[in-house]
């Protein structure tokens, strides 16, 4: 019988390092509520802007990156407890920018609560943007 995943702080899936479309898809099954629904929905406009788009599940957060550079990231979600955070990792070069800042001087957020309607136009333009920008090795 297999063992539902930890939830960390805030509701985040403790979910094994792994790259592929396994890990993130597991990672979206064990997000608490609505927020698995939000993950499902971001990780398909994700695969529709960027068709040949990486994905691996490291730190406990599905990671995004172009198919052309290898070992880069250029998003990242993350669960906290009343919302999902979109993490565009160089997104101060993403017009118009995410509206979060972070304190790290070129990363950006956007968060989804609960009942928020999704500009998924806005969202696709931001992913597209994101892609075509240097990844961040992590």
């Amino acid at each position: 019988m297999a063992k539902d995943p930890v939830l960390l702080s805030g509701g985040n899936p403790q979910i094994a390092k792994g790259y592929g479309d396994a890990p993130v898809q597991a990672y979206i099954a064990a997000m608490p509520g609505w927020k698995s629904a939000v993950g499902a929905q971001l990780d398909a406009l994700i695969s529709k802007t960027v068709p040949d788009v990486r994905k691996a599940v490291k730190w406990n957060s599905p990671m995004y990156g172009a198919a052309d550079a290898e070992g880069t990231w250029f998003l990242g979600v993350h669960v906290f407890a009343k919302y999902v955070k979109v993490a565009f990792f160089n997104g101060a070069d993403i017009t118009p920018l995410p509206p979060v800042t972070s304190k790290q001087a070129k990363v950006r957020y956007f968060h989804i609560h609960e009942g928020d309607a999704i500009d998924e136009a806005q969202l696709a333009d931001w992913i597209a943007q994101a892609s075509r920008l240097p990844g961040e090795r992590m």
